[in-house]
């Protein structure tokens, strides 16, 4: 990483560096697996539902002694990542920068130890241990992760225009099956498809 700094610039606000960068790192994924026990197996058959995001979780290490300044004025930083912004109410998705790694994603918690401090009780040293939670923007997913086959479940954003005849004429080569699309999306009137709107491809039996 050579002398780059870690930087962290949440979106529509002043991006900031971290001076001191962690002696490490945690990134972690996991997927959800439902387990269907089938009477006469000996285990239960195993089956993917989804991917979970990402987290990156680290110690972010702050010392203001040597200028004998309030270490706060550099931790708030942090801490002010989990407030709500105001036009989209909710916290800030930052984008994380250190060398070549990049990550997006928003703040989920922090926790704070502060353990040096200066006569007058003012802290000049602390380590904040920060987690956050990935973000993709669901279009984009939707757009870097088509699937191949309708036989298997999968996902289909909805453009202007889109009719679920059509839509089942696509992934199933039969617009008479537009039902199990409608019944897996919950659709009470089929016919009015929202644009924007993420929909489930289930997997014809």
């Amino acid at each position: 990483m050579g002398h780059q700094h870690i930087t962290i610039a949440p979106r529509n606000q002043p991006s900031f560096a971290v001076l001191f960068n962690p002696s490490e790192y945690s990134l972690d994924k996991a997927n959800t697996i439902a387990q269907a026990a089938i009477p006469g197996l000996q285990a239960p058959i195993l089956q993917y539902v989804h991917g979970n995001m990402r987290t990156l979780s680290m110690d972010l290490f702050f010392d203001t002694y040597e200028e004998k300044s309030d270490v706060t004025a550099k931790t708030d930083k942090i801490y002010n990542l989990l407030q709500l912004d105001r036009s989209s109410h909710a916290p800030p998705i930052c984008d994380l920068s250190w060398g070549k790694f990049k990550f997006c994603g928003v703040l989920d918690h922090v926790n704070g130890k502060f353990n040096l401090f200066l006569a007058d009780g003012t802290p000049v040293r602390a380590t904040l241990s920060v987690v956050f939670n990935e973000f993709i923007d669901v279009q984009v997913m939707v757009q870097q992760q088509p699937t191949e086959s309708a036989d298997h479940r999968k996902t289909r954003l909805i453009k202007a225009g889109d009719r679920i005849d059509n839509i089942a004429a696509e992934e199933y080569g039969d617009p008479a099956k537009w039902r199990p699309i409608a019944e897996a999306n919950d659709l009470d009137d089929p016919s009015q498809l929202e644009p924007g709107f993420v929909m489930v491809i289930p997997r014809l039996n």
